[in-house]
């Protein structure tokens, strides 16, 4: 018997709450040394992945999130162009912007969905490469996002991006529910592996 697009649904938004529940205890538990620890920079065989001129699309992590701002920083650092994600509401798309400040972050403004993001007027980019945050993912690279379809949107209008999910350990499940539409990720990086390239 075949599964209802509304089972696949509500399966999905059933795993979202447990697992999004899961990360941000799991997030809310590490003693803060740890925290300055996990996620300080990409690894090796990431950075492998990434060509050298590449502009990089990262996101400023909600509580709980894989914490992404040192990502930013180092990417910044070694020369990349960054970019930011932009909503200006949910059916619209989401857009990359130029992030120019990641130390002081005063080139960001508050955005609809209570995260700062970059400004209207800042340039639009098109990452060749985007780290994304994840609710929860599987070891064949499935992931689920936060429901909004921003990402996979995103990437099936961008097929050459190169897709990277950053998650904590606990967020790997055995299995996902899927729909056509979402996209699979070419590589996850958590505090302890490396999965992928896929």
């Amino acid at each position: 018997m075949s599964t209802s697009i509304s089972d696949i649904t509500a399966a999905k938004a059933a795993l979202r709450k447990e697992l999004r529940a899961r990360r941000r205890a799991h997030a809310d538990a590490l003693p803060r040394e740890a925290s300055a620890l996990v996620f300080n920079r990409p690894p090796r065989p990431v950075l492998d992945l990434i060509p050298q001129d590449a502009t990089i699309g990262l996101y400023r992590a909600d509580p709980g999130e894989a914490p992404s701002a040192r990502y930013i920083r180092h990417f910044f650092e070694a020369g990349h162009t960054i970019a930011l994600p932009r909503i200006t509401t949910l059916t619209e798309p989401m857009r990359f912007h130029l992030h120019t400040d990641p130390y002081g972050e005063s080139d960001l403004e508050e955005g609809p969905l209570g995260l700062r993001q970059p400004a209207a007027d800042a340039p639009e980019l098109v990452p060749q490469v985007l780290f994304m945050p994840l609710v929860g993912f599987t070891a064949r690279g499935e992931r689920l996002g936060q429901g909004g379809g921003f990402y996979d949107r995103w990437l099936a209008a961008h097929p050459g991006t190169l897709a990277i999910g950053m998650a904590w350990d606990v967020q790997e499940v055995e299995s996902l529910p899927t729909e056509d539409h979402d996209m699979p990720l070419a590589a996850i990086v958590t505090p302890t592996r490396i999965l992928g390239p896929f």
